[in-house]
């Protein structure tokens, strides 16, 4: 068994106040972290990020990590996400002061990265140095449409600028136009750039039949991106569990799945999770981890 899953299990069974573990002499059969989503007692797990979602009361006489807050009384297990939360802003008419305020809310509830446009850069790397957050940023936002050599040099000077994760949008009327090498030439030129760094390209899901998705997908794939993601929020349509679940079938168990559009309360973001989402971007971030209803409209 992989070393890091077995420090997890005991991390796990050390830090459960709130349940009874019942430990047999023998060892309990932990195959299932390594995590293909076919165990019928799973909803979700993710081994890097140390958490699991699983169902009901078989399961609580096994394992279950993690970032929780407490078993809910169906026993589902409560799953603390601020940390898979990309924490954002894209809003044109973003001031410094929200930036500032963007980072200062992601330190306190520890997401995952703010997601800024490249201007801001910058001040939020200096805002969040020293803290686990990143700094996340887009790339030919939002229409994808700019040129390879374009989308390359932005993306090398938002690292330069302190950029640990860049959010690239795919050529979206290459794609449409079945110019597939076009659209591999572009991903492969932001991907050289963004060497040692991660990279989500954004497919803009609204926008593509369901063929469209799976060859997206196929080409972010073969183009070495670390994520797939949904929407840059500023189409005519957002995240969906049937995209998520899609995305997360073609590209496997090697890369990360991001739902973004439109998920502004807690249980959008959890349904994006159970479908594979293993990031989530939301401007209503504070909102979702605090388990606040949101009405209001974006990203």
């Amino acid at each position: 068994m992989n070393k890091d899953i077995s420090k997890i299990v005991e991390e796990i069974l050390t830090s459960l106040d709130d349940v009874e573990v019942k430990r047999n002499e023998e060892d309990v059969n932990l195959d299932w972290l390594e995590f293909d989503n076919s165990s019928p007692d799973l909803l979700y797990c993710d081994v890097e990020e140390k958490y699991c979602v699983l169902k009901p009361k078989e399961t609580l006489d096994t394992f279950i990590k993690v970032k929780t807050d407490r078993i809910t009384p169906d026993g589902i297990f409560n799953v603390n996400i601020s940390h898979l939360i990309d924490h954002t802003l894209l809003k044109p008419d973003a001031k410094i002061d929200d930036i500032v305020n963007l980072c200062m809310e992601a330190k306190k509830y520890n997401f995952a990265s703010v997601c800024i446009n490249p201007c801001f850069v910058k001040t939020a790397s200096e805002i969040l140095s020293g803290t686990e957050v990143k700094v996340c940023t887009v790339i030919g936002f939002p229409l994808g449409a700019t040129t390879k050599e374009v989308k390359a040099f932005e993306a090398k000077q938002a690292i330069e600028s302190g950029a640990d994760e860049i959010d690239m949008v795919i050529n979206i009327g290459f794609l449409k136009s079945k110019r597939y090498n076009l659209v591999l030439e572009d991903l492969k030129a932001v991907r050289e750039a963004t060497n040692g760094k991660v990279l989500k390209v954004i497919i803009e899901t609204c926008y593509l039949t369901e063929q469209e998705k799976i060859k997206a997908c196929e080409l972010s794939k073969e183009a070495g991106a670390d994520y797939v993601k949904t929407s840059t929020g500023f189409g005519k349509g957002g995240a969906t569990v049937e995209d998520v679940l899609l995305m997360r079938k073609i590209v496997g168990r090697d890369m990360g799945v991001k739902a973004s559009g439109g998920i502004r309360d807690f249980d959008k973001a959890l349904d994006m999770v159970k479908a594979g989402a293993t990031r989530i971007g939301a401007s209503a971030s504070v909102k979702i981890v605090k388990k606040e209803k949101n009405v209001s409209k974006g990203y």
